[in-house]
């Protein structure tokens, strides 16, 4: 995973090889999409009744810290409401992973800004609900 050297927490390595709500929503209520320089890329699909986040999935085409990352933020706001989950923050992640190298804690950000992408996008398409069903997805 990521930086030989590196020491990851026992929640990383099991996110990492476990990892939580993975898949994609079909037709979902929020989509983010985001790509680091590394080049990994986190896809943040979510379903939202009444205000609550009641599902998240993610894709990934990065590292171990990526998915691991990708993995929390998921479970972190499934439950919560939009505005809630829209202040998780990259040290909310961290810190629900017991830590991340330095090296890897871009991954940590790319998982937080791919979550604010998906929660805008969430709150543009509940002014126009009719483009929910025109998006054009790409793959990773």
């Amino acid at each position: 995973m990521g930086n030989a050297g590196a020491v990851y927490s026992e929640k990383v390595v099991d996110h990492a090889l476990n990892p939580r709500n993975v898949g994609v929503i079909q037709y979902p209520d929020g989509y983010g999409r985001a790509t680091i320089p590394c080049g990994d890329t986190l896809q943040i699909c979510l379903r939202v009744k009444d205000n609550i986040i009641t599902d998240a999935k993610f894709v990934t085409n990065g590292c171990g810290p990526t998915i691991a990352c990708g993995s929390i933020t998921s479970e972190l706001i499934k439950g919560k409401s939009v505005s809630e989950a829209l202040e998780i923050t990259e040290e909310d992640i961290i810190g629900n992973l017991d830590g991340l190298p330095e090296s890897e804690v871009h991954c940590s950000h790319l998982a937080a800004s791919t979550l604010r992408q998906a929660i805008r996008d969430y709150l543009l398409l509940k002014r126009e609900p009719w483009k929910k069903n025109f998006r054009i997805f790409e793959p990773l």
